[in-house]
Parts: C-alpha cells; structure tokens; sequence
C-alpha cells in the first residue's frame, strides 16, 4: 500500500494541478485515496507523469475511486477488459472522440464521478487536450443570471451524438441514454455550485421554449469555453490525466494528422445530479 503525502503544483489559478512523487500502479491507501478525491474535487483535473500500468492496474485504480463505468457506444475495448476503453486516432479514423467540449456521458442519469486516461502513444506535437472549470464558469456570470439559471433542468441526450458515429459499433436495437439533469449542479464533495450544460449533449432547457433555450445554451456554451476558465494538457507516454466529470469539461484536439495518438481509458460511475439551494 502506498502512503504519502500529496505534492500538489496547480496548472492555472482555475484549472488542473500536476501531483508528483506517486506511482499509480501501487495499491494507493484509503488516506491517498481522500486526499486525491478532495485534490479533484478542488483543481477539476489532476495530472501525473511518469507513470506505467496494465490495463488491470488501471482498472485496480479507478474501483479505488468506486465501481467502473461501461460506455454505452464505443467499440474499441481491451480484450478481457470491457472497462477499459482504446482511445485512439491517427489518419484513417473518421471521427475523433472528445473533439468538443463536454463531460463524459452527461446523457447517463447517473453521469460518471471521473475518467482517468493513460497515454501510451503520443504524435510528435499536437494532441493536446483542454480542461476548463465549471465553478468558474458559473461565478462568473451575473447575480441575475445565475438565479435564473438555478432551479431550471435540461435534456441531456446520447442519441444525436451516438448513433452511426463509431465504426464497428453494434447498433440494432441499441438504445442510447437520454435524462434531465440541473442546469446548474452542486458538487456532492465540494458543496459548490456550477454550470452543467455542455455542447455534445445538451439539446434543450425543459422550461423554456425552444428558441429561448437555443439562446440561452448558445450563451452558455460560448462562455464555458473563456480561456481563464482552463488548462491545457501536453500528453507524454506514461502521462495520465484524471478529470472530475461532475466540475470539468475537455476538449480533444486533432491537430496532430496524420500522426497516432494512443491511449487507454477507466471511467467512474457517479450518482444523480443534483441542485441545492443555499
């Protein structure tokens, strides 16, 4: 079991810190374990170089943070391991997962806590992926809009985005995830309040019409894409990311063509989203 304390340098004012001195392929103690929930729960997203694991020890890593999460569309899996999830691009791939900004599955009605991704190949510049934070995105804006915002609930929906997307993908009969979550959310570790609204799946505001609630998502996802609200991630092999689902979106880029970028990736099941007043 490993037991230390965390050496924790942050990325920006608002987004990402670099956790050194930790090898992920140890059995991490209960101790290691809450100081690192509560680190991503603060920073949204954490960053480890240096590392390197099997697919087991990944997934070893990700139940230590609760029960793993099974995406509802991607076919390229480990064999053996159907958590573990191939993230991969180079020239021939059609599409390029995460080339938006969003948060994981948000279309589940238990949308996962966090994704911890493992780089094994990187291009030789390019391949960056972005974070940004959605406590920032929310205090920013006005007093009247947040109240505005707060109590109102969208459509968050996996069939627009899904469907026909993957190669390989076995798609008869499958039906993809669609709920309703709070427009704007409170974190369940941090008690703090943010935005819960991103480009990939949110489709629509339950409570306005829709030309209302085009606008108004149309606003809120210019505004959670401001760079002061994120970091920006140069991937190395062994490089590992671990983002909180719940307060950070991601952007993939795909500048890196035609180059291959490689990695594997556990994602954590969460709870229901929820809103609470102050």
């Amino acid at each position: 079991m490993q037991t230390k304390e965390l050496t924790l340098k942050p990325v920006t004012p608002y987004c990402g810190a670099y956790v050194e001195n930790i090898d992920l392929a140890e059995s991490l103690d209960d101790e290691t374990v809450e100081a690192l929930t509560s680190a991503l729960a603060e920073h949204c997203v954490l960053f480890f170089r240096d590392q390197e694991m099997s697919p087991a020890q990944q997934k070893d890593l990700g139940q230590r943070f609760g029960e793993l999460h099974l995406h509802p569309a991607w076919p390229r899996l480990v064999e053996g391991h159907p958590e573990v999830m191939e993230i991969y691009a180079d020239e021939n791939s059609r599409i390029i997962a995460g080339e938006d900004w969003h948060s994981d599955v948000s279309c589940d009605r238990e949308p996962p806590l966090g994704t911890i991704l493992y780089m094994l190949e990187v291009p030789p510049v390019g391949g960056d992926t972005l974070f940004a934070n959605m406590y920032a995105a929310f205090d920013s804006l006005s007093d009247r809009m947040q109240r505005f915002l707060e109590g109102l609930t969208a459509v968050h929906d996996g069939e627009p985005f899904y469907r026909g997307r993957y190669d390989g993908a076995k798609e008869e009969g499958k039906v993809y995830p669609r709920s309703e979550h709070p427009v704007v959310r409170t974190h369940p570790i941090s008690g703090r309040k943010l935005l819960f609204v991103n480009r990939i799946f949110t489709t629509r505001i339950v409570e306005l019409e829709k030309d209302e609630s085009d606008a108004i998502l149309r606003m809120l996802f210019d505004h959670i894409q401001q760079p002061e609200f994120q970091c920006r991630f140069q991937w190395d092999v062994g490089s590992v990311a671990f983002w909180d689902n719940r307060c950070a979106q991601h952007h993939a880029m795909w500048d890196y063509y035609p180059n291959r970028r490689r990695g594997l990736r556990v994602t954590i099941k969460g709870d229901a989203p929820f809103y609470r007043p102050e």
